[in-house]
């Protein structure tokens, strides 16, 4: 068994890997726009009138809150179950790796989208004043304004998501799901094998300290670069 140590966790690992990755671009195009919509049909916001209505900017605001709330409140096992059906549909099947994005992206998007609301929130609303003084359009102020400055933080908040999607893609091998989590329950759990179990947990430890290093770094740089005044953000 010792013998097949490194090949099945090797495998594993790019596995895990491979899931994290992929439900992450999933999660950054979908739950980033999320997040400034939500911010932004507030009341009194940029986007409080998306088709020269408030209510209908009320109305979209609190059914993506809802949404939000609803995705961050349900566990993921019963999420993963719930979304056999969704998943089988898009994919063709409920296991493995593959299968095992559908319900990855769909407890990471609430989340993220989450972070990045409590990000753009931070921002200085005088920055966005003297961006509409000067005659930027929405999406000079989302684009300009309000992401290069709020940057740091959310590069923050996407760091601690991939360390939940890493947390929750070692729950997906409950369902056969593969990856480190698989390892963990066919070897460490099923064969009693403490070797397989702590190997998974160190390895999934590096991968998240060197994440959340190289989150902290960046979130470091983009903290300088946006250290300047506001007009020099909305030049065209």
């Amino acid at each position: 068994m010792n013998a097949q140590l490194f090949p099945v966790l090797l495998v594993a690992t790019g596995q895990t890997l491979y899931m994290v990755s992929i439900s992450l671009v999933f999660t950054v195009l979908i739950g980033l726009p999320l997040g400034v919509v939500l911010v932004g049909t507030e009341p009194g916001r940029f986007l409080q009138r998306p088709f020269g209505s408030r209510t209908a900017g009320l109305v979209i605001n609190r059914v993506l809150d809802l949404i939000v709330n609803f995705g961050r409140s349900v566990p993921f096992i019963i999420l993963m179950v719930a979304l056999i059906p969704v998943t089988r549909a898009l994919v063709g099947t409920f296991i493995g790796p593959t299968a095992a994005i559908v319900p990855l992206s769909a407890v990471a998007i609430p989340f993220f989208a989450r972070m990045v609301e409590i990000a753009i929130k931070e921002v200085d609303p005088g920055l966005l004043e003297v961006a509409s003084s000067l005659g930027a359009s929405r999406w000079q102020l989302v684009t300009k304004v309000l992401l290069p400055e709020a940057a740091p933080p959310m590069l923050l908040g996407l760091s601690t998501t991939v360390t939940s999607i890493i947390n929750f893609s070692a729950m997906v091998g409950t369902v056969a799901g593969g990856g480190l989590g698989d390892v963990a329950i066919r070897y460490g759990y099923q064969q009693y094998s403490w070797i397989h179990i702590v190997s998974v947990i160190v390895i999934i430890f590096a991968i998240v300290m060197i994440l959340q290093s190289l989150a902290a770094w960046g979130a470091r740089r983009l903290a300088r670069r946006t250290s300047r005044p506001a007009p020099a953000l909305i030049t065209t």
